[in-house]
């Protein structure tokens, strides 16, 4: 069987057990860049080495127009050792040829914290504008930017005090699609702080003026939508807010940034790394501590502050 039947076939076997999304992203990856270089050989001898020599050439300066990010390689190696991992359990190898290649060293994710000062400023200048409310509820939650676009008004509690992220808005190639959560922590609730109260309630009038008057919101409805209640494209919003920080000559702030900031923000107030976790719908607190590691050694020396004060109240005593 050449890999490339194979690969057609396993494409069809995960297509209903993962996200459209997810399951595009992966059929990109192995039409680019997989099956032209591997898709003729016989699934059966595919080698480890095929599989490292196809990752130096993606990686390679000379690769035409570019070469492949580092980031790009390793996402494509899982790819494979997915697939490969299922064609054993399907007893078509005996063994995964991905597990004996090597993908590269991801690179460390380089992004911008804005301190509560630069925060405030960016409130300021946003009042009145689209961006006002999303970017309000990035910063007092830290919410992805699919969750905060897919975000209902019946995903409030009553008092809106608490937001329960239940889907996320993704990009695909049919267009716009509410997904379920990626993983089992993504879905969760949210104690929304006091600072986001103002934004909801001006929104909700918003809306209702859009609506000639009505007094109630559809339970169903969008908090935040394009002006008509449709749903605003996730790369449309990152646009509009690089087109804003330019406009208005702000520090280079990315609108994922916020994100990050929210939970530097909380870490550096001595909030637990496992409710910055939870608030954030990490897969694993490990994950949260090997994105905010830079955080960890002011939370040291606090540490260390609060223990040589213990021992010196019990010196005294």
């Amino acid at each position: 069987m050449p890999f490339t039947t194979y690969l057609g076939h396993w494409l069809s076997h995960i297509r209903g057990r993962v996200r459209l999304s997810t399951y595009e992203g992966y059929r990109m990856l192995l039409q680019c860049h997989a099956i032209p270089a591997l898709g003729e050989i016989e699934l059966g001898r595919l080698h480890p080495l095929d599989i490292q020599s196809l990752y130096g050439q993606l990686l390679s300066p000379e690769r035409q127009p570019r070469p492949l990010s580092a980031g790009s390689v390793r996402n494509l190696h899982l790819v494979l050792a997915q697939a490969l991992k299922q064609a054993v359990s399907w007893q078509l190898i005996d063994r995964s040829p991905a597990s004996g290649a090597q993908p590269p060293r991801p690179r460390p994710h380089q992004y911008t914290v804005a301190d509560p000062v630069l925060l405030r400023m960016l409130l300021d200048q946003l009042v009145g504008h689209p961006l006002e409310l999303p970017a309000a509820f990035a910063i007092a939650t830290g919410m992805r930017r699919g969750e905060l676009l897919a975000l209902r008004w019946s995903d409030l509690s009553p008092d809106h005090s608490i937001a329960y992220i239940r889907r996320s808005l993704q990009i695909t190639r049919q267009g716009l699609c509410f997904e379920e959560p990626k993983t089992r922590r993504s879905r969760r609730a949210i104690i929304l702080p006091a600072l986001i109260h103002p934004y909801l309630e001006r929104q909700e009038a918003a809306q209702q003026s859009r609506r000639s008057g009505s007094s109630t919101a559809p339970r169903d409805a969008l908090i935040i939508d394009r002006g008509d209640g449709q749903p605003i494209n996730p790369d449309s919003l990152s646009s509009a807010w690089r087109r804003f920080i330019r406009g208005n000559e702000l520090p280079a702030i990315r609108f994922h940034d916020l994100r990050h900031s929210h939970a530097t923000a909380l870490l550096l107030q001595g909030v637990h790394p496992k409710i910055v976790s939870e608030r954030l719908g990490h897969a694993s607190i490990g994950i949260t501590l090997d994105t905010y590691s830079h955080v960890l050694p002011t939370m040291q020396s606090d540490a260390v502050t609060a223990f040589d004060e213990l021992f010196a109240t019990a010196q005294t005593s």
